[in-house]
């Protein structure tokens, strides 16, 4: 089960982008997440006449590593660390570890 899933809001803890936020557009093995709109990078992209596709410059996002995001918790408008919790009736749910509330509903 991950702690960090595709959907959440996460905050970027080292890098360029490190103290932004985003949201996880999905998981890559390896153990990476793609969130939106940062790690961008430049990618030279040579013409395709057959599809269509112009060359140039493309602006894209790259994986980062899932140490180096953690989830960002709207109460208390920091970083947080995930634990899981079972309930009654068997299922698992994730919550936060500062206030115990739960992630999944």
């Amino acid at each position: 089960m991950n702690k960090i899933r595709k959907g959440d809001t996460v905050i970027i803890n080292t890098g360029k982008d490190k103290g932004k936020q985003g949201i996880v557009l999905k998981l890559v093995d390896g153990g990476k997440v793609l969130v939106e709109g940062l790690n961008m990078v430049k990618k030279h992209a040579k013409p395709n006449p057959a599809k269509g596709e112009q060359g140039g410059l493309i602006s894209k996002e790259m994986p980062l590593q899932v140490s180096n995001v953690a989830i960002f918790n709207n109460a208390s408008k920091k970083a947080d660390k995930v634990t899981f919790k079972e309930l009654k009736d068997g299922k698992k749910i994730r919550i936060y570890k500062s206030n115990q509330e739960a992630i999944d509903v």
